[in-house]
Order: C-alpha cells, then sequence, then structure tokens
C-alpha cells in the first residue's frame, strides 16, 4: 500500500514537473500585464499577456527557453487554462441584466452574432483558408475572442498549434478597435449610449470592450459591457450545436466502416465540453444574486489570472516570421470580418433606438 502510494506520486511528480516552469512564467507574466494595466486602463490586461507572449518566442534572449523548458508549461496554460477562464467568465454574466435589455435588443444583438458568425464564416471560405480556421476565427470575432476560439476548438478536437492565429487576428482586431473606434464616435453622430451599445455589440473581447467604451465615459462602458455580456452567453448555444453536427460527423464516417467498426471504436466528441457547462452552471449561480460581492470578485480575478496566462502560452507560440509568411491571407480576411460587424453592430444600434 506504502510502495503504490510512492509509486503515484513519483508518477505525479513525474507528469506535472516539466509543467512548472512555463507555468511560473506565465503567472509571472500576468502579473506584469495586470500591473501595466493597472497603471494604463485603456490597455487591456488580456492583450498585455498575448504581446508579451509574442515577444517572448521572437526574441533571441527568450525564444530558446519558449522552445525549450518552458514549452510544457505553456501548451498546458494554452490548452487548460483557457478552459479554466471559460468557467469563471460565467461568473460575470446574469441573465436579469440581459432580460433588462428588452427582448428587442436581445433579438438584434442574438441577429449580429449570427449574421456575423455566418459572413465571418463565408469570408473564411472565400479566402480558401485551410482546416478550421474559418470556423474558429468566426467564433472568436463574433462571440467573446479567444475564450470563444478555445471553446469551439475543443468540440471540433481541433489542434492547440491551429488555434494561435485565429488567437492573433483576434487580439490585433481588438487592439485596432481600442483606438479606431473612438475616433468613430463624433463622425457617425453616436453619444454615449449609443456608442457604448456599438463597441459592446462589435468588439470582440471583453477586455477590449471596456478599453475602448471606457473612452466615452460610464454610461458608454455600461452599455458596452451588458451588450457584450448577452454576446457571450451565446458561446454555450453555438458551440453546443458545433458539438452535436461534429458528433453526427463521427458517427455517420464510423457507421461507413465495415461492420460500423468506427462506430464502435471512435471517440465521440461532447456536445458540450465540461468546462462549458461549468460556464453554464456559473451563469446561474450569478443569476441567482446567492454569491457574496467578495465571491464574485475573487472569480472574476480568477478568470483574469487563467485566462491571461492561457494568452501568454498562445502568444508565446506566434512566430512574426512565419505569421507574415502564412498570415496573410487570414489577416486581410479577419480585417474584412471586422469591417463587416462594425458595419452589422452600428445598423443595429440604429434599430435599438428607433
Amino acid at each position: 500500500m506504502v510502495g503504490t502510494a510512492k509509486t503515484a506520486r513519483a508518477t505525479w511528480r513525474g507528469r506535472t514537473a516539466p509543467l512548472v516552469p512555463g507555468l511560473a512564467a506565465a503567472l509571472a507574466a500576468v502579473a506584469v500585464a495586470l500591473a501595466v494595466h493597472a497603471v494604463v486602463p485603456l490597455l487591456p490586461a488580456m492583450t498585455i499577456a498575448v504581446v508579451l507572449g509574442i515577444a517572448a518566442v521572437n526574441l533571441p534572449g527568450t525564444a530558446a527557453l519558449c522552445d525549450g523548458a518552458l514549452r510544457a508549461g505553456l501548451n498546458f496554460a494554452g490548452k487548460h487554462l483557457m478552459r479554466a477562464g471559460i468557467v469563471f467568465l460565467g461568473l460575470k454574466l446574469s441573465l436579469a441584466d440581459i432580460a433588462g435589455l428588452g427582448w428587442v435588443t436581445v433579438a438584434l444583438v442574438v441577429g449580429v452574432v449570427l449574421l456575423s458568425f455566418a459572413g465571418t464564416y463565408a469570408l473564411g471560405k472565400l479566402f480558401r483558408l485551410d482546416g478550421d480556421l474559418p470556423l474558429l476565427i468566426a467564433t472568436g470575432f463574433s462571440i467573446c475572442g479567444a475564450s470563444a476560439i478555445g471553446a469551439m476548438a475543443a468540440v471540433r478536437g481541433t489542434r492547440h498549434a491551429d488555434t494561435v492565429l485565429p488567437v492573433a487576428l483576434v487580439t490585433l482586431c481588438g487592439t485596432l478597435a481600442i483606438g479606431v473606434l473612438p475616433l468613430l464616435m463624433n463622425p457617425l453622430g453616436l453619444d454615449a449610449l449609443r456608442f457604448g451599445q456599438w463597441v459592446g455589440a462589435s468588439v470582440h473581447d471583453v477586455g477590449q470592450v471596456v478599453a475602448t467604451a471606457q473612452t466615452a465615459g460610464s454610461v458608454a462602458l455600461s452599455a458596452a459591457i451588458v451588450i457584450k455580456l448577452t454576446r457571450v452567453v451565446l458561446l454555450a448555444p453555438i458551440v453546443g450545436v458545433a458539438g452535436g453536427l461534429e458528433r453526427r460527423r463521427h458517427a455517420l464516417r464510423g457507421a461507413a466502416l465495415p461492420g460500423g467498426q468506427g462506430a464502435a471504436a471512435g471517440k465521440f466528441p461532447p456536445v458540450v465540453p465540461l468546462f462549458v457547462m461549468g460556464f453554464l452552471a456559473m451563469i446561474l449561480l450569478r443569476t441567482t444574486g446567492w454569491l457574496p460581492a467578495g465571491i464574485v470578485a475573487a472569480g472574476s480575478t480568477a478568470q483574469d489570472v487563467a485566462l491571461g496566462a492561457a494568452l501568454f502560452g498562445l502568444g508565446a507560440s506566434v512566430r512574426v516570421r512565419q505569421l507574415f509568411k502564412t498570415g496573410a491571407r487570414a489577416t486581410a480576411m479577419a480585417l474584412c470580418s471586422w469591417a463587416l460587424i462594425a458595419a452589422l453592430a452600428f445598423g443595429a444600434v440604429h434599430l435599438m433606438g428607433s
């Protein structure tokens, strides 16, 4: 019995020890990102984390570390801490806040998400992007950035390496929004409320929404957050539909083999991954109002740490030289999608006020 326990501990250490350096580096990067954000609120902490990761893997002094001792932990953070961050993201959502928008506004937001998803996916096919890239970019751009990309990749069984480019693109376009959208507020004749609604309906990541909307004051920020979180709720049904279709595809492919061997032997992907169920459970908990404010605040901090570490890990897989060579078409497609979503959201905002 004692020998078995010692063997189990040794096995556990053997599996976790390679992860420690990379996880420690990711957590240190999150601390730096949060500190910079505290000093310069206009810079979202999650964007800073991605940039730090990209810098780490492309600078001569740290590139070897990212490819060597840190790699196992960085990959773990990019995959598993992303999922943990999605669960904690649910604590930011209350169905009561969304219901307070009214059914017309909610319907318009849902319409923007669905049209954005379909339009971006069509653009991906038009630009002849490979594999799951059109689907991942469509999910990230239309719903909630890197978190949505991670959730969709899980149900599709997409390789971790194939999520790197979509995350880089959603970070690029979200960062552009922070600088460009506030400049368009007055030329487009938007007051603070309408500007906040436009930002919430069009900008990809929650942190990028906050950074963009706060330039127009508290009214814009409040409107942007509620609209954005309404989009985030749609993560679960869209991922669920994708999971169901993927499961059906596996079943059909397995049934086509002699004697249905594939259906028996193949591993079916989950319709809704466990971490997405956790995300929904957190939304319901927040909606009940039972959770003390301290727990909600702690959950928000946990989400920042988990997502920040995950984004640093993903950023540390982005080779700038390779990105320029292989990602030109994807970048052009992403910019077209960004313009499409901004236009759809702008139209929806005017319908909200009519």
